[in-house]
C-alpha cells in the first residue's frame, strides 16, 4: 500500500505533518521538521522538533512522534508508515538517532521524504542497515 510516494495513502499523513511541522520550536537553526506515523490501530500522529539551548536536548520531530505514538500505546510491530517534511531544497532523512528509535518498532518502515516540490520513498532497512535491535540480546 505504501510503495508509491504520489499514492494518496499519504495524505493524512503529510497533512499531519505539516501541520506539526508549523508548530515547531527552532529558534537556533530556523530548521522546522514536522514528521508523522501511521500505526497499526489506524492512528497518525504527529511530531516536530523541539530545540534546546543546549543542543544535546533538542528533540527531533521523528523521535517527538514517536514518544507521543507510544503514549497512545504503540508497542514493537505497531507502525505501518512514516514521513518527514521539511520546506528546504533537499530532501531531509531522519537522522541516525531517530532511525535507530524507530527501528525498535518496525525495521520494514516505509519512510517518504517531502518537501514543497518533491517526494521520494524509502524503507527503514535501507536508511540503517545492519541496524542493531533487541534481537541482539537474545
Amino acid at each position: 500500500m505504501f510503495d508509491n510516494p504520489q499514492a494518496p495513502e499519504w495524505t493524512p499523513l503529510l497533512e499531519a505533518a505539516w501541520k506539526a511541522r508549523e508548530q515547531a520550536h527552532a529558534p537556533y537553526s530556523h530548521f522546522h521538521v514536522g514528521a508523522a506515523l501511521l500505526t497499526t490501530s489506524g492512528a497518525v500522529v504527529g511530531g516536530c522538533n523541539v530545540e534546546n539551548a543546549a543542543y544535546p536536548v533538542t528533540l527531533c520531530a521523528e523521535r517527538g512522534a514517536l514518544s507521543a505514538a507510544v503514549a497512545l500505546g504503540l508497542k514493537p510491530g505497531g507502525l505501518v508508515a512514516a514521513v518527514v517534511v521539511t520546506d528546504v531544497p533537499q530532501l531531509t532523512p531522519p537522522c541516525g538517532a531517530c532511525r535507530q528509535a524507530l527501528v525498535e518498532f518496525t525495521a520494514r518502515l516505509p519512510v517518504l521524504l517531502a518537501n514543497r516540490q518533491n517526494r521520494e520513498l524509502h524503507r527503514l532497512e535501507d536508511l540503517l542497515p545492519h541496524s542493531f535491535t533487541g534481537s541482539h540480546f537474545l
